[in-house]
């Protein structure tokens, strides 16, 4: 079955960095986009980056474009999100995401505060 685990969150202090992984398996990893979403206490989910499987092509939400970078190793079956320069309005929940078909699966969370 699908999995997508999801690690690397923590408390870290505004200006700092954090890598996020994601660890996927049960599907055929190289052939389907991975994003990541976020979602902060009583605000909707919201995507925050994608990657596409061939190429490596990448799109981001305005709130994070040159500061996160999304990226993938297909040899491994993760996709990773490097966070740099954090703000405190980064604090969420993040989630690893996979559509395969009309299916959505996701991680199960991992949680990043960015406070002082």
């Amino acid at each position: 079955q699908v999995q997508l685990v999801e690690s690397g969150g923590g408390l870290v202090q505004p200006g700092g960095s954090l890598r996020l992984s994601c660890a996927a398996s049960g599907f055929t990893f190289s052939s389907y986009v991975l994003r990541w979403y976020r979602q902060a206490p009583g605000k909707e989910r919201e995507l925050v980056a994608f990657i596409f499987p061939i190429g490596g092509s990448t799109n981001y939400a305005d709130s994070v474009k040159g500061r996160f970078t999304i990226s993938r190793d297909n040899a491994k079956n993760t996709v990773h999100l490097q966070m740099n320069s954090l703000k405190p309005e980064d604090t969420a929940v993040y989630y690893c995401n996979a559509k395969i078909g009309w299916i959505d699966y996701w991680g199960q969370g991992t949680q990043v505060t960015v406070s002082s």
